[in-house]
């Protein structure tokens, strides 16, 4: 028995796939894989899904340029569904809209409403981009790149870090009171970037402080 042979595929040999954007995390579409779908996803690296109406295999994006490159697979628990994280082309949806689920229920009995405008891009989820950062930190930290800015602030040492956290946190204060949107955005950034620098010095990772967050939520 093969690992194909371990998938729960439905009465018509299918098994629903779900891709998920790699950098703002948005659900884009659901989908339908049979065998050799899926085995030419794995294969070229590059979302492959079969078509129930027109009973055959399509490559997202062969008429429209729209491609999903597949970073990752996953299997749920009961092998009859499929997660694929993907870096979309342009638009996930025919319509034109990033995401295929852009559709929200009536207020009111009214209408359904779509949000966002037609081929917008999410934002990329913060703890996406605080993941990414922190990789590129420890990078930094094993490599010690001469004329790295993070290179500096680690062979400075703890003291250093320290200080720099305390500054910029004085800089989020003082935006804050002087009620400049763009200010406080840019100097919040500046001290994420620095806590992840003094994260990386003292061992303690992202996980752990989601750990903790988590904990406290549960109280």
């Amino acid at each position: 028995m093969t690992w194909m042979d371990e998938i729960k595929w439905n009465a018509d040999g299918l098994i629903p796939a779900v891709a998920q954007d790699e950098a703002s995390g948005a659900v884009l579409m659901l989908a339908w894989m049979n065998k050799e779908a899926l085995a030419n996803t794995l294969r070229e690296g590059r979302a492959c899904y079969y078509s129930r109406s027109r009973g055959r295999l399509w490559r997202k994006g062969e008429t429209s340029g729209h491609f999903q490159e597949v970073r990752a697979a996953r299997l749920d628990c009961d092998k009859d569904s499929i997660l694929l994280i993907v870096r979309q082309e342009g638009a996930a949806c025919h319509e034109g809209h990033f995401s295929c689920f852009h559709n929200l229920p009536p207020d009111g009995g009214g209408e359904w409403q779509t949000c966002g405008q037609a081929g917008e891009r999410p934002a990329p989820a913060l703890g996406f981009v605080l993941e990414s950062l922190a990789a590129l930190i420890a990078g930094r930290r094993r490599e010690m790149p001469p004329g790295a800015y993070t290179t500096y602030l680690f062979e400075q040492g703890l003291d250093k870090i320290l200080k720099k956290v305390g500054e910029e946190s004085a800089e989020v204060i003082i935006a804050a009171k002087n009620r400049v949107p763009a200010e406080l955005r840019y100097e919040t950034a500046d001290l994420f970037y620095h806590i992840l620098v003094l994260l990386e010095n003292e061992g303690v990772g992202l996980a752990d402080i989601a750990a903790e967050l988590m904990a406290r939520r549960k109280k």
